[in-house]
């Protein structure tokens, strides 16, 4: 039997789902009060403006791990539910870009960058800076919201919402907290390799691959055999797949990250990549990180030495052993087919060599 289109093209229709929800919603906000249409249209630039779709795709699969029918009247209320996880994620990329004072994401100005931007072209009273974090928050908050707003008016029983509202709740809670752990690593200047990993399985595993498949089970009332082997599948791929971005982060090709090179370290991000380095003796990583100014020459002097001490091949060891665990872990569930099989090629993928 050929692939069904769902299966087969799935973030096209995460986007095409997207697209309508955000341009309901602009009409909405447009009544309400016409000046925050500008406040719609740029967390629907930013939405629609990129990205794998990772997360929802992880979702569809878990509810087909279940037994989830494409072709059948459920997939369509699934598929907006699972959607709704792009708007979570738009708001954890938007705040943390404030944050973390980026200036680009996805190779293009931040939402605070843009909106500072337009404070100044259009003459307006203040600081202009002052305006764009402000509207980032409020952008950022607007797609937290709508979130919700797009799950539970998905047309998903009632049942499966009831299921699904605890991974959903706890998944928002996991984000927040690893969000805050990693401000807080960077402040305390914590560059242990626990700490690190503490970041990667809050802020990163959980609401990118482990929550995201929890969801999609519980909607397809999965039993608790199979939501505890895709959990732990999750797990270990999700910090796989940060670990891989932390090394993407430092030697990444800027054209295919769309951030600049090293930007990583000039906003002192505590990765486990840097939390090896530093104790494996990259000395060069004490004055080095956290400072906004560094240089192309420093930052190539860091990746010289992140490679001489070992450091990066111990992440990369671990990214090979976390898949592998993972994939463990999936072969044991019980899984209807053919999500075993897709699900195996998305850990692959999430977590291969890339620069």
């Amino acid at each position: 039997m050929p692939p069904h289109p769902l299966d087969q093209e799935l973030p096209k229709h995460v986007d095409a789902a997207l697209a309508d929800y955000l341009a309901d919603r602009r009409t909405l906000g447009a009544r309400m009060e016409s000046n925050f249409t500008d406040v719609v249209d740029g967390l629907a630039d930013f939405v629609l403006g990129g990205g794998k779709r990772i997360r929802p795709t992880f979702a569809w699969w878990g509810w087909r791990a279940a037994g989830g029918d494409p072709g059948g009247d459920l997939a369509g209320p699934v598929l907006t539910a699972v959607s709704s996880l792009e708007l979570i994620q738009a708001c954890a990329l938007i705040h943390d870009d404030l944050m973390d004072a980026s200036e680009t994401r996805r190779g293009m100005p931040t939402v605070h960058i843009r909106f500072g931007k337009k404070h100044r072209d259009e003459g307006w009273l203040g600081e202009a800076e002052r305006f764009g974090l402000a509207a980032a928050v409020l952008i950022g908050d607007v797609a937290l919201a709508w979130a919700d707003d797009m799950l539970f008016a998905a047309g998903l029983p009632k049942d499966a919402l009831q299921r699904l509202s605890l991974p959903w709740r706890d998944m928002r809670t996991e984000m927040l907290a690893g969000q805050y752990l990693d401000v807080l690593t960077q402040a305390r200047g914590d560059s242990s390799p626990d700490a690190a990993l503490r970041i990667d399985r809050l802020k990163t595993a959980a609401y990118t691959v482990e929550r995201p498949l929890h969801m999609g089970a519980a909607i397809g009332d999965a039993p608790p055999e199979l939501v505890a082997g895709l959990r732990a599948f999750g797990t270990d791929i999700g910090v796989a797949f940060q670990l891989r971005d932390d090394l993407l982060g430092v030697f990444g090709d800027p054209a295919v990250t769309g951030k600049p090179a090293g930007d990583d370290l000039r906003e002192g991000k505590r990765t486990l990549l840097v939390a090896l380095g530093v104790e494996y003796g990259a000395d060069v990583l004490h004055d080095a990180l956290g400072r906004p100014d560094l240089d192309v020459d420093t930052v190539d002097e860091i990746r010289a030495r992140l490679v001489e001490v070992g450091a990066v091949d111990a992440v990369e060891r671990r990214i090979a052993e976390l898949t592998q665990s993972a994939l463990t872990a999936l072969a044991r569930a019980p899984i209807a087919e053919p999500a075993g099989e897709r699900l195996a090629e998305l850990a692959i993928s999430a977590t291969k060599r890339t620069y």
